[in-house]
């Protein structure tokens, strides 16, 4: 899997652009599912990525992209969870995560934010 290009709002995937949220699980893209963050939205501004979600933890390394500024608000509980579960979480501005999962797709998985 190839992460070939990001811009706000739209990255491609092998080829493929995407325009929403995505997660990158043991290889497989799917859209990230944010339903379960929605009720946070209030207390932080703008919808966080919180354990309620469908978060790719069968892997050693989580790359949380935070979005072209870095926006996207993850709860505590996210890092506790990874803390707990022996994930290292690497937490970035989508622009600078992506070179990086190019990089070490190894065990890799990923919660992009494609937007703020």
């Amino acid at each position: 899997m190839r992460l070939d290009q990001y811009s706000f709002g739209a990255i491609r995937v092998d080829g493929i652009t995407l325009k929403t949220d995505i997660v990158i699980d043991r290889g497989e893209v799917r859209k990230r599912k944010k339903k379960a963050s929605k009720p946070y939205r209030d207390r932080f501004g703008h919808t966080p990525l919180s354990v309620e979600e469908k978060i790719p933890w069968k892997c050693r390394t989580l790359v949380v992209g935070t979005g072209a500024e870095g926006a996207l608000p993850l709860m505590p509980e996210v890092r506790r969870e990874a803390e707990r579960r022996g994930v290292e979480l690497i937490v970035l501005p989508t622009p600078k995560a992506i070179p990086l999962l190019n990089r070490r797709a190894k065990d890799v998985n990923a919660v992009l934010h494609l937007t703020c």
